[in-house]
């Protein structure tokens, strides 16, 4: 036996064997992968097949479903679309039947009119209110311009009928034009009547302002006040004056004005300065008698001085009295002089502490600001 043959075992029987041997378990073993994966394989193409199914049958009920949304979804439009032209054909509707009462009473209002031409003016001016607080006139400037247009429409949808000319002969047709023809007329009559009523209303508004006015004039002079004040555009000026005072305060704006931007000091002068001479007139023109002639020595008279002669003692008397009125006047003046002084040095300690409290103010407000 060579080195080569003993290497490889190729001649030895168990060798072959067992080589043998590990092939066939390599073929069961594949053939069992083999089998296995092929069972896989099928549990995973029916699971496929199931899955596709199923998708399938999702799509089915999916696109029933949306056409059975789409069907409510159309037919709720459908229904809200005639809601809302119900709706449209009830507003129009009821507001074709508002315009023929309106039109019915307008007529009726005419006829009444032109039954009371003859009367007087009527000076009575009726106001509606539609409830809410605004007038006829006020909603109908808040309308918008398709709400005008459409009652516009209405209004003449209900004015102007169809004339329904279809086969008329041309007797029928000379009746047709001469109705029409006497229509106009009975328009053009209603408006002329409509321009002279408004026309006679004008005069009675300016005729009912008029009287309004005099009201307000003799009503203002009977409180006290200027004829002019209570027609004007704002109201008049609170009177300065308490309401337990039985005479009015009738003094102007500008003298109430002049009070209080400090005339008190000139009128309290003012009437000082009158008491004071009415005290002095007073004085000077009160019955003077003599006093009887003094026997004896007179007094205060010094050793060596001559007797007082008659007439003189009245001279000195009243000498005395005239000084005495300019030592009081004198006085009075020095007493107002220290009043005023007195007041100056009050305003000028207030308007310091004023200043004292507005500084500490200040500095409250910067310490704040720096915390």
């Amino acid at each position: 036996m060579s080195d080569d043959e003993e290497y490889t075992g190729e001649g030895d029987p168990e060798f072959i064997k067992r080589q043998d041997q590990k092939r066939s378990d390599l073929d069961e073993q594949l053939k069992e992968y083999i089998s296995e994966w092929r069972k896989q394989r099928a549990k995973e193409e029916d699971e496929l097949k199931k899955l596709k199914e199923k998708q399938a049958k999702r799509k089915i009920s999916r696109a029933e479903e949306e056409q059975k949304m789409a069907q409510r979804k159309k037919e709720e439009e459908e229904r809200r679309v005639r809601e809302v032209e119900e709706k449209k054909q009830r507003e129009i509707e009821e507001k074709r039947m508002r315009l023929e009462e309106a039109e019915k009473k307008r007529q009726a209002m005419l006829q009444a009119m032109k039954d009371k031409d003859k009367k007087g003016p009527n000076f009575t001016i009726a106001k509606k209110d539609t409830g809410l607080g605004l007038s006829s006139a006020a909603m109908e400037r808040n309308k918008t311009k398709e709400q005008l247009e459409e009652e516009k429409k209405i209004s003449l949808s209900f004015r102007i009928k169809p004339l329904a000319i279809e086969g008329f002969g041309e007797q029928k047709l000379r009746e047709k034009a001469q109705e029409l023809w006497e229509l106009i007329v009975k328009l053009e009559t209603e408006k002329y009547d409509l321009e002279e009523r408004q026309k006679r209303q004008d005069y009675d508004l300016k005729e009912l302002k008029e009287r309004q006015k005099q009201q307000l004039r003799h009503k203002a002079l009977k409180k006290g006040l200027d004829p002019e004040a209570l027609t004007g555009k704002y109201p008049p000026k609170i009177q300065v004056a308490s309401k337990y005072e039985r005479r009015v305060d009738t003094r102007s704006y500008d003298d109430k004005k002049k009070l209080f931007e400090g005339g008190w000091d000139e009128i309290s002068k003012d009437v000082n300065e009158k008491i004071w001479n009415e005290k002095k007139e007073q004085y000077t023109g009160r019955q003077k008698s003599k006093l009887p002639k003094w026997f004896g020595e007179r007094p205060g008279k010094k050793a060596g001085e001559p007797e007082t002669p008659e007439g003189e003692e009245d001279a000195k008397a009243d000498e005395d009295i005239v000084e005495d009125e300019d030592e009081v006047e004198e006085e009075v003046v020095e007493e107002e002089d220290e009043e005023a002084e007195e007041d100056e040095e009050e305003e000028e300690e207030e308007e310091e502490e004023e200043e004292e409290e507005e500084e500490e103010e200040e500095e409250e407000e910067e310490e704040e600001e720096e915390e």
